[in-house]
């Protein structure tokens, strides 16, 4: 991302923020794909987020999917899948627990797309949250602090990159 797009993305979102706007990013977004380079390379709404996020200093994110948030295994799949409300650290062994594909008839990314997402959101010094978007007023119940999804505890990582985060898979 170079410092011209980096501005205009801070520049827009700050304005939309001082509106009391809550801004949705999504992939088929035209600023996707005109605005940000190697964007084949992420290819999903929740890396995108999180690259948003990053790129503007986000204090939370939050990732809406078709479950309740991060499970032990998929519990489509598996009955005895255990929920995890709180990640406080992303390890190689919960990165495997990501699923590559998405059991949404519209979603692309899976669990895995957003456990990568969690990396790059935790890493950049921001919260995130995955959620059941089913109902609407979870973003709200999110944002007053209730327990809703899974919680990611941000750690900023003093050596994070987003170029590095977009050039490789997490």
């Amino acid at each position: 991302v170079n410092d011209s797009s980096r501005y205009n993305a801070q520049n827009t979102f700050d304005e939309l923020l001082k509106l009391g706007a809550i801004p949705i990013v999504n992939e088929n977004d035209t600023v996707s794909t005109s605005e940000i380079p190697l964007v084949d390379n992420f290819g999903d709404n929740d890396r995108l987020s999180a690259i948003v996020a990053a790129l503007i200093g986000a204090d939370l994110l939050i990732l809406l999917s078709d479950i309740d948030g991060l499970y032990s295994d998929d519990p489509r799949q598996n009955p005895k899948a255990e929920f995890i409300g709180l990640v406080k650290e992303i390890t190689p062994k919960l990165m495997e627990m990501g699923k590559s594909t998405s059991g949404s008839d519209v979603g692309t990314g899976g669990m895995a797309a957003k456990l990568a997402a969690a990396r790059i959101a935790t890493d950049s010094g921001s919260d995130m949250v995955i959620a059941n978007g089913d109902q609407v007023e979870v973003i709200g119940q999110i944002v007053s602090a209730e327990e809703k999804g899974t919680l990611f505890l941000a750690h900023s990582n003093h050596d994070f990159d987003l170029m590095d985060y977009i050039n490789h898979e997490y």
